[in-house]
Order: C-alpha cells, then sequence, then structure tokens
C-alpha cells in the first residue's frame, strides 16, 4: 500500500505530465457509445454519442495553472529522499530564489495564454464565456448534432456523419484544433483494404514498465484518472477518483463490415460475428483498465 509521500510524490508526477499535456490540448472519451460502418466499397458511417472531455477547459487545468503561481516550500531527507517539514531558513531561501522569478512567470503565464488561444481555434480557455464559445464552433461543424457542456470541460455530443471510402477520416476533428488526440482513425490502403484503428479508445499504454511515462500517449488523461483512482483505492479503500473532473473512460466501440467486404485482422476477444444484412460485427468493451486501442483490418470487395 503506498504511503502518503509516495501518493503525494506521484500526484506531483501527474500534475507536472497534465501541464505538458496542457500544450497538446488533450481531449478524451468518457462515457460513450461509438460505431463506425462500412456499409459498402465505397461508403461508410461513423457516430459518436456521448461524453468528450477537454483538459484546457476543466477545473484541472485552472488548479495547475494556479499551482504554478503560488509559492510551497519543498524538503526532503538526503538519504532516504522522503518529504520531509523545511527550515524558516530553507523555506526563506526558496521564497526568495520564487520571487525573483516572478517577472518571468507572469511573461511565461502570457505566452502559454497565447499559445492555447491559437491551438484552440481562437479560444481563450481562461475566459469564462470559453465553453459556451467552443459549443458554437462545434455546431458550425458538419456532424455534431447535440453539443451540451455539462460543467468542467465535460461536454455530452451526439455525432454523426456519412462519406466515402475515397479518402481517410479522423474523429474529432475540430476547425484551429491539433489533431493529436484521434479517438478513432480510417486509414484508405491500395487494394481496397481499410485499415480502422481506435488509439483515443485505450486508456492506458500497455508498454512495458507502465507509469507515468507510459500514459502520456493517447488515451493518457483516463490513463491518469484511472491510475489516480488505483492509487486512492489503495490508499482509502474506495475507488473515487483521485484526480478530480477527468471522467473514466468507459464505453462500447463498434465496427461493422458490410456485405461483400471481410474482416482480415482484429484484436477483439471474441472475433466477429454474422450480421442479419450478410456482413460481420467486431465489439469492443471499453473501462479505465482497457490497454489495447480497438484495431481492425477490412477489405472491401470491388
Amino acid at each position: 500500500m503506498p504511503n502518503l509521500t509516495t501518493i503525494r510524490l506521484r500526484a506531483a508526477a501527474m500534475l507536472a505530465g497534465l501541464a505538458l499535456a496542457l500544450s497538446g490540448c488533450f481531449v478524451t472519451p468518457g462515457k460513450f457509445t461509438s460505431e463506425m460502418a462500412l456499409t459498402g466499397p465505397d461508403s461508410f458511417t461513423f457516430r459518436y454519442d456521448g461524453e468528450i472531455f477537454f483538459l484546457g477547459l476543466s477545473k484541472l487545468a485552472q488548479m495547475s495553472a494556479a499551482a504554478e503561481d503560488s509559492f510551497t516550500a519543498s524538503c526532503f531527507d538526503d538519504e532516504s529522499f522522503e518529504s520531509r517539514d523545511c527550515t524558516a531558513e530553507e523555506e526563506a531561501a526558496q521564497r526568495e530564489d520564487w520571487e525573483a522569478g516572478t517577472a518571468a512567470r507572469a511573461q511565461e503565464a502570457k505566452e502559454k495564454a497565447k499559445q492555447m488561444a491559437a491551438i484552440m481555434g481562437g479560444i481563450d480557455p481562461s475566459d469564462p464565456k470559453a465553453s459556451d464559445e467552443l459549443v458554437k464552433l462545434l455546431q458550425r461543424q458538419k456532424g455534431w448534432e447535440r453539443v451540451v457542456h455539462k460543467g468542467d470541460g465535460v461536454f455530452d455530443v451526439s455525432y454523426r456523419v456519412s462519406g466515402t471510402l475515397g479518402h481517410d477520416f479522423l474523429f474529432p476533428m475540430i476547425e484551429g484544433f491539433p489533431a493529436t488526440n484521434p479517438f478513432v482513425q480510417m486509414i484508405q490502403r491500395k487494394g481496397g483494404q481499410v485499415r480502422i484503428n481506435a488509439p483515443g479508445f485505450a486508456a492506458q499504454s500497455g508498454e512495458a514498465g507502465g507509469g507515468i511515462g507510459a500514459m502520456l500517449g493517447m488515451g493518457s488523461l483516463a490513463g491518469l484518472a484511472a491510475l489516480g483512482a488505483a492509487e486512492q483505492a489503495g490508499e482509502a479503500g474506495s475507488g473515487a477518483e483521485a484526480l478530480p473532473g477527468i471522467p473514466m473512460m468507459e464505453g462500447t466501440f463498434t465496427l461493422r463490415a458490410g456485405p461483400g467486404m471481410r474482416i482480415l485482422a482484429n484484436n477483439t476477444d471474441e472475433g466477429p460475428e454474422a450480421s442479419s444484412d450478410g456482413g460481420e460485427v467486431l465489439r469492443w468493451q471499453i473501462g479505465p483498465r482497457s490497454t489495447q486501442a480497438p484495431t481492425a483490418l477490412i477489405i472491401a470487395a470491388r
């Protein structure tokens, strides 16, 4: 069972990782249902219903910004490296150094605000109306049928779109935002093959060693929430979220291959099921402990 000092150190590491995540404007699923259907050799439909979490608009992001603008003395034992109380002299020296960097931190905060606005389609996350602006931005785009801000950076959405298999597909794709956190990708290959990947539907990295570093890829926010819940459960015997505001990822992703199409490879536990229309269906149950991102390779008969 981790002690209180260990939990604090890991929480600090999480916040450091989240500070880095802010520069990428991370988004992650909450509770959801999603389906990709290849309806024919040249057509597809995609839907996503449920929660999407925007880190930059959450209280956690505000907490991180506030923490950078407040002084806290930090001292450790030279031999055990355990946290300890600082002496008055140590605290005074650290405070002097911190105050000397006030101007530099203020300038850095301004630069970060400009960077965040630039990668959020011109929306300033510190603006109280930022969530309303994001709702308007999404509603302007095709496919976003419902966008409701539930609070603390969590949005309830309904997205539906149909298209042809003449191009690649990515969700979510938001005007002015970098395409750094895809929930679902559809990649066209030669020979009529289509690769479906859902990197955003894996809460934790499957890399050896795990830990904070392994979670700072796709799905990192949900992974951090899962780790935080595990840490708190170990200390307090409960499964509550230790990192407030990050919704736990929980949902279902369904992939349908229509008649005349064949699933060549996939990473489900059960494999494809026959559908009533003569095609095949794959299903993945996604949870806070999911380590494998759904993936499949399909060939379309032409």
